[in-house]
């Protein structure tokens, strides 16, 4: 026996924003001349996104606003054409051959309108395109047409799509819908919980609930929004919480705790949604992005019909440029052991410029490690397996449960659809700040937990040159605190749990006195430039180097480090940095420096200081060497007790101080 199901329906934007238009409907031609860039160079692929030649498809022309009739009906003028061959209306059909149940699928489109016709398109996984079939409404006002479409040409990649074509009168496309025949025990939906985690961003958090508490669809998805409050300023007392509040009723549970940081926050959304037993699946979802409430909908149904429990996760856009796919599908690269975008995937992708159907890449199935918890759909089957999240504040607690997935034997799926608008962190640097101490000491954990290599790979080497490299670039708070991070690693995993509430305020006290550490958001705060001598022949510092003065500052910089500072660079700066030219390269030509922060917000006064410098670089020596030696047991310390601190009752005890005997608040919906 078997049911149908509704896998997609074609959807048009919430709010008509133009800017978000490029990732439902598209007229501009389908050029793939990525053979020319794309093939056997990542160099020129990058350039195509980048360059001015991506413009060449875009000719500026735009769909306007009002040609949208409703949530998902679209009217395509007079002699017009349209595609929704794009990335929320194509259906990906390379992962629903891979990952689930489903063998074929069928395309149901409904037009009004004299003369005008359907045309089905599917692609390979390098990006060629096939008409599969049309239809057309002929001499009738409107017609219903249906397309059966096999998904065993897709192992490797490629989507269907379809254009439709007004003759010369106006067509509306008034509804297409994908469908497939499924066994009758798939019958049934899953549902949610939906797990925001919030600190001091109220406003941003009452609108993402009322968002998803608005929608019609999405409501019989969901069964409970819970809501980990972690900041100071509630997201009950904004302005926006009483229409949140509204559209949610009693769905919507606000639980109040400690600054846990996201992996305590999610974590108690997993607790809760684990203990409470009645949601299919927990979806993990940041506080600060603006969602599109169908792909909710659309994670739910490709869970249901995966073959396995498997992970389904969005993908991310940027929320200040909102056609520009920033985050697609990454992986933990196993010898660097580093996260970064999986093989072929260009980041910072504009559809607004270029449009999915000629962009080679986009139409191979990317396979990730793991998925980005700003939305990430965990089934409630997989957390009753593997625990819960890592307890480490914040940083690799989303990649490491990936990873820990996968050896469990449960996929992650980055699937298109599926996304949220969120503030890119391109715009931010959270290698120099308190944050890289949880970079450092949480990438380390996971890398001993479930690193492929010896000595994790690379890891060693390379931490202890990143060290040089703050040292030299009189980051010594930075140094500082991931020094501190791997004293910690040390230490074992026993005191993960324990440390978890205690060690930012610990972190940010240890920075204090560090002149890197002190920003000013007034530059006037500082004293005026005085260099020694004139840059030579009036050079500045911002130009790029070459390899040999690159190679040239590398001889440099430790000889450097041997002499004593220069008198007057205790007192004036002797040169100021943008964010963007604050290279090591460059700033170890001073002793002294003024340089901006990656966000803007200030800056810092960084001074040389000789004997700092010697003993941080005894110390870093030391610790690189410890963990070279212990590195193996280490790790098998870790492995062995990870099962333990990601247990729900671990993370009980963690909770314990902020639970309270009675609920308090709004209609009994706070805890």
């Amino acid at each position: 026996m078997s049911v149908t199901r509704l896998l997609q329906r074609q959807i048009l934007p919430l709010d008509r924003d133009s800017d978000v238009l490029p990732l439902y409907v598209d007229n501009q031609a389908a050029i793939l001349d990525a053979d020319k860039y794309e093939v056997g160079s990542d160099k020129t692929a990058q350039a195509l996104n980048n360059a001015q030649i991506r413009q060449s498809i875009n000719d500026g022309t735009q769909i306007h606003p009002d040609q949208i009739e409703s949530r998902t009906s679209l009217r395509v003028l007079k002699s017009e054409r349209l595609s929704l061959g794009t990335y929320f209306n194509a259906f990906p059909a390379s992962y629903w051959r891979r990952h689930t149940v489903v063998d074929d699928v069928k395309l149901t489109v409904s037009l009004q309108g004299r003369g005008a016709s359907v045309i089905v398109y599917k692609s390979m996984a390098n990006g060629r395109s096939q008409r599969v079939d049309a239809a057309d409404t002929g001499t009738n006002p409107e017609g219903t047409f249906t397309f059966d479409l096999p998904l065993k040409p897709f192992v490797d990649g490629g989507w269907y799509w379809y254009d439709v074509v007004a003759s010369d009168e106006d067509a509306v496309i008034t509804s297409a819908e994908w469908t497939a025949e499924v066994p009758d025990d798939r019958a049934e939906h899953g549902t949610v919980d939906i797990c925001v985690t919030t600190m001091n961003k109220p406003d941003f958090c009452a609108k993402l609930l009322a968002q998803m508490g608005e929608d019609e669809q999405l409501r019989p998805y969901l069964d409970t929004v819970f809501v980990m409050e972690q900041g100071t300023k509630k997201v009950a007392d904004d302005v926006e919480f009483p229409a949140a509040e509204k559209a949610l009723g009693d769905l919507l549970h606000i639980i109040e705790q400690g600054n846990l940081g996201g992996s305590g926050g999610y974590a108690r959304g997993q607790l809760e949604s684990l203990r409470k037993g009645t949601a299919t699946y927990a979806l993990m979802m940041d506080d600060d992005v603006v969602c599109e409430p169908e792909g909710i909908i659309r994670a739910i149904t490709f869970g249901d019909l995966a073959k396995r429990p498997t992970i389904v996760g969005g993908h991310m856009f940027s929320l200040y440029a909102k056609s520009r796919l920033h985050s697609y599908g990454e992986i933990v690269q196993p010898w660097r052991f580093w996260w970064q975008s999986a093989p072929g995937v260009f980041g910072d992708w504009d559809f607004g410029a270029r449009n999915l159907r000629s962009t080679r890449w986009l139409h191979k199935r990317v396979d990730v490690d793991f998925n980005g918890w700003f939305m990430c759909l965990i089934p409630r089957k997989v957390i009753e397996e593997i625990g819960l999240s890592l307890p480490v504040f914040i940083k690799w607690d989303d990649s490491e449960y990936g990873l820990r997935a996968k050896e469990a034997g449960f996929p992650t799926v980055s699937f298109p659809g599926a996304a949220v608008w969120h503030v890119p962190w391109t715009d931010k640097n959270d290698a120099l700040d308190w944050q890289s101490y949880f970079h450092q000491r949480n990438r380390f954990v996971a890398a001993l937990l479930h690193s492929i290599y010896d000595d994790g790979g690379r890891m060693v080497t390379e931490s202890f040159s990143h060290q040089i490299k703050h040292l030299v670039s009189m980051q010594y708070s930075t140094v500082l605190l991931r020094h501190q991070a791997l004293l910690d690693v040390l230490a074992g995993p026993e005191k993960l749990h324990e440390t978890l509430a205690t060690q930012l305020p610990a972190v940010r006290e240890m920075v204090k006195g560090f002149p890197d550490a002190e920003l000013e958001a007034d530059r006037d705060a500082f004293p005026p430039v005085r260099r020694h001598k004139p840059p030579r022949k009036g050079k500045d510092d911002t130009a790029v180097p070459t390899n040999r003065e690159v190679k040239l500052a590398a001889l440099k910089a430790p000889i450097r480090q041997l002499m004593k500072p220069r008198k007057l660079s205790t007192e004036f700066p002797e040169a100021e940095l943008a964010a963007m030219d604050n290279q090591w390269y460059r700033i170890t030509k001073y002793d002294s420096a003024i340089v901006s922060m990656n966000d803007q917000q200030g800056a810092a006064f960084y001074r040389r200081d000789k004997k700092l410098f010697n003993q941080m670089l005894k110390d870093t020596i030391k610790v690189h060497r410890q963990l070279k030696r212990r590195w193996p047991k280490l790790a098998e310390e870790y492995r062995a007790k990870l099962g333990e601190v990601t247990s729900p009752e671990a993370w009980e005890k963690t909770f314990e101080p902020w639970k309270v005997a009675e609920e308090k608040g709004t209609d009994g919906n706070r805890s």
